[in-house]
């Protein structure tokens, strides 16, 4: 048999690449390495409202509901912002993972699961796992493998500039279970979060570009260092310059889809699984596969997003450069009602460039941080 669509990865956005295409009516096998979809967890499980409507699937992975965030310099700066309605989901990952797979199941995708693609030859891919060594022919690969992407590599494409490393463990501490907590300066290249799973126990870790598990170490101190579950993982920061090829397109991860401000990457890679399906649907609906027709998935998932990305890199540039006590008057310059209104009312985990706008027009926010500020700002504005 000749899979019309053969989807890499089974995460949310090859679970999302594999419904979409089923509902298409196109024949779809999606693979997955590990014995079982949704393990090892390797997300901190902090779905922004719009990512968790994006998964389509009903609220049995929720775990606690957030309606803000403090920012917490750990210099004395501090600042609270509550929108007072849900503004993102706490959700158990594997629980959220294995729904939208049973959902691309119902849609009539087929899984195999402890596969492995090994090489890729012509249109046929070379995969070792549970039924030992077998050749799978496909008209298109969708790609969504992750950071690594073992797809890219085998067709010679390049990947993402930038991988940051992610460290997380769930302890037992008392927080407030509406807020997430964020502390820039846990991490010189990101920063430090706090996720409340519930009012007694928080998902605590950071990203780091190097000395990940030195920054967590004397992170986690804070809170007692008492662990119930460890998770790593690997972010890739910056897409990768040609997200087509070889009768391959490349979502969420597999394409460095991840949000430079966030490090969250289901929203957009939700969104450039569905562009895939849509380009996959009308490649096989005309039986042209080359570049030329692949070509507009990159169209259409920068009109959706590439811009918001863009913005995204250049903001963490900026925050890179930044030393601790220019962050610290950062957050104190933030506290401010007129300015936590304006990020309650224009701020977006997906979308972030708007909210940066807004900001830059506050003369008062210029004003504390001064003109260098004020000039990196206009650099993530106009380039």
């Amino acid at each position: 048999m000749v899979w019309d669509v053969v989807v890499v990865g089974a995460g949310p956005a090859g679970s999302a690449a594999a419904r979409a295409c089923a509902e298409r009516g196109l024949s779809t096998l999606c693979i997955e390495e590990h014995g079982t979809i949704g393990y090892p967890v390797q997300c901190a499980g902090l779905l922004s409202a719009s990512a968790f409507a994006e998964c389509g699937v009903s609220e049995r992975s929720v775990q606690n509901e957030v309606s803000g965030a403090r920012m917490v310099s750990g210099l004395g700066g501090e600042l609270l912002f509550d929108a007072r309605v849900t503004k993102a989901y706490v959700v158990d990952r594997g629980l959220l993972d294995r729904e939208m797979a049973r959902r691309a199941a119902d849609a009539g995708a087929e899984f195999l699961l402890k596969t492995s693609v090994s090489g890729i030859q012509g249109s046929s891919l070379q995969t070792r796992g549970v039924r030992g060594r077998e050749e799978i022919p496909f008209r298109l690969v969708i790609a969504a493998d992750g950071p690594r992407s073992s797809v890219a590599r085998m067709l010679g494409l390049r990947r993402s500039e930038i991988y940051l490393a992610g460290i997380q463990a769930e302890v037992p501490c008392a927080v407030d279970p509406r807020y997430v907590e964020l502390h820039p300066n846990a991490s010189p290249d990101f920063f430090g979060w706090v996720i409340p799973v519930s009012g007694t126990q928080a998902r605590v870790g950071l990203c780091a570009r190097e000395h990940a598990k030195d920054h967590f170490d004397r992170f986690i101190g804070r809170f007692g260092g008492n662990s119930l579950h460890l998770v790593s993982g690997v972010i890739p920061l910056g897409i990768m310059p040609q997200t087509y090829g070889h009768r391959a397109l490349f979502v969420g991860d597999a394409a460095g889809f991840a949000k430079p401000t966030s490090g969250g990457g289901v929203y957009t890679g939700i969104r450039s699984a569905k562009h895939a399906a849509e380009v996959a649907a009308a490649c096989l609906a005309r039986g042209t596969f080359d570049d030329g027709s692949l070509r507009d998935y990159e169209r259409r998932w920068k009109e959706d997003f590439g811009k918001e990305l863009d913005i995204g890199m250049k903001a963490l540039r900026v925050r890179q450069r930044m030393t601790p006590n220019e962050i610290d008057r950062l957050c104190r310059a933030l506290n401010d009602p007129d300015l936590i209104e304006t990020i309650v009312e224009h701020g977006d985990m997906d979308r972030p460039g708007t909210l940066i706008r807004k900001l830059a027009l506050k003369p008062s926010l210029v004003r504390a941080m001064g003109i260098l500020f004020a000039s990196g700002v206009r650099q993530i504005l106009t380039g």
